[in-house]
């Protein structure tokens, strides 16, 4: 008998098949559909459900792949008797949720919208429950993460980083343990320094405190870092490491074009000196090589899934040059001995999802939308900003300060980041805000956080805080 059955999918969000196949296993776990219940066909569902009979078809041949449902020839498909039906699951909940408006709407670091991300994890979960795994009373080792490294391989598929194997990456807990281990194999001298851009990721800052290094900043121009003062620094400090993020300045939005970064690349050859290019805000990317492409002797590469999937794997990569892939891969042996073998297996099953694209298109796709509400709000002002990137850097008018527009913000329940935030100690911050994409608020509580930005940037002071 076929299953009288049929979720509401009217208010989700997402992947409308990943949904339903997320509704059909949450339906089988709370009893509502019977492990031997017959499906109702692709077309009859597709139209109670009012989506189209591929969608339904995708749901199907998901759940199927699972093991929780089987297809019979001329008979229909049906709920697995023997697969993960007679296990069950704890039940899923809806994808679709409720945003209520938070009261202070926090645009302090990017958070990237739920397109399916949540319920992904949960069914590889659910995936890693029903496969034996002989591994997890081990150590994790070089051989438990080569699933894991071998997916995050195919997920940099079409970045210019040079020539490597999936043996070649050393995993590191997020991307911030990743610039930790390629600093500690770098900075050897007694008094290190590292170099960066005279506005940067905070996380460089926090690096240098903890190793003992000093920073220095170097001026940038609509480029990038400019070359003679980066040459400047190699002949004053000697061959220091370059931090460094060409593809996504943070916080400028800014990009280093191809002629800056060859012009970069002759000078770090020139001097011998490393260049650690962080690209944890990898989302699209522009084609162009990077540093270790440029210089492949020299060019660390780093990045994770946080800026772009979830930040809750807390999963980071290094890509180091070849000859000192093993240096790396020894930091992480002695900094941590390994990742944690569960979150490397559900790191390779969702990385080999089918449905990984699709959610990686909906994420930017959904950060694009942001990142266009806020343009429309506040293009008049002095903006930049790019669709592929979740955060953008206004310049404030004439008569605000930035600590002041800040309070002024908060007060009116709007948080932001100013630049004092991305300066180094000793340098000069602009009067200028970074404004982020907060994914998990509606884009209509957005869009009024955007307004109240809107009003204040209209209505400078009269007169100016001392």
């Amino acid at each position: 008998m076929n299953t009288i059955w049929f979720p509401d999918l009217s208010q989700t969000s997402g992947a409308k098949y990943i949904v339903l196949s997320d509704a059909i296993r949450a339906a089988v776990a709370n009893g509502q559909i019977a492990a031997g219940e017959r499906m109702l066909p692709v077309r009859e569902l597709g139209w109670q459900l009012k989506v189209t009979p591929g969608t339904v078809a995708r749901a199907y041949t998901k759940l199927t792949d699972e093991g929780l449902l089987e297809a019979s020839v001329g008979r229909g498909t049906f709920v697995s008797e023997s697969g993960i039906a007679a296990k069950k699951l704890p039940p899923i909940p809806p994808m679709s949720k409720i945003l209520p408006k938070p009261e202070v709407i926090d645009l302090l670091s990017p958070l990237l919208p739920d397109v399916g991300q949540e319920n992904l994890i949960r069914s590889c979960y659910q995936r890693m429950a029903q496969v034996p795994n002989g591994s997890l009373i081990e150590y994790p080792s070089q051989k438990t993460e080569t699933k894991a490294r071998e997916a995050i391989f195919n997920w940099l598929s079409g970045t210019e980083i040079g020539r490597f194997e999936p043996e070649d990456i050393v995993l590191a807990h997020g991307g911030q343990n990743a610039i930790m281990l390629v600093l500690q194999t770098l900075l050897k001298d007694p008094n290190p320094v590292i170099l960066t851009e005279d506005l940067t990721y905070a996380g460089f800052r926090h690096a240098a405190r903890l190793l003992r290094a000093e920073i220095v900043g170097l001026k940038c121009d609509n480029n990038g870092i400019i070359p003679e003062g980066y040459e400047a620094a190699l002949k004053q400090y000697g061959p220091q490491v370059l931090c460094t993020s060409p593809e996504v300045h943070n916080p400028s939005t800014g990009h280093t074009n191809l002629v800056r970064r060859q012009e970069l690349a002759a000078i770090a050859a020139k001097y011998n000196a490393p260049i650690l290019e962080d690209d944890c805000y990898h989302m699209q990317g522009s084609g162009l090589p990077n540093y270790r492409a440029l210089v492949p002797e020299l060019g660390y590469y780093i990045s994770s899934l946080s800026k772009s999937l979830t930040p809750s794997l807390r999963v980071g990569f290094v890509v180091a040059p070849n000859d000192k892939i093993a240096t790396v891969r020894r930091a992480a042996q002695f900094n941590h001995f390994g990742l944690a073998i569960t979150i490397t297996d559900l790191t390779e099953l969702v990385l080999n999802s089918p449905e990984l694209d699709e959610i990686r298109r909906a994420v930017r796709d959904r950060v694009n939308d942001y990142v266009r509400i806020a343009v429309n709000a506040l293009g008049r002002f002095d903006l930049r900003w790019r669709e592929d990137v979740p955060f953008l850097w206004l310049k404030l008018p004439r008569g605000w300060r930035a600590s002041h527009f800040l309070r002024a913000a908060e007060r009116r329940g709007v948080r932001l980041r100013s630049a004092d935030d991305f300066a180094l100690l000793d340098g000069r911050a602009p009067h200028s805000v970074r404004i982020t994409v907060n994914g998990q608020i509606s884009r209509a509580h957005f869009a009024e956080a955007m307004q109240v930005l809107e009003q204040l940037l209209n209505s400078p002071p009269d007169s100016i805080e001392v």
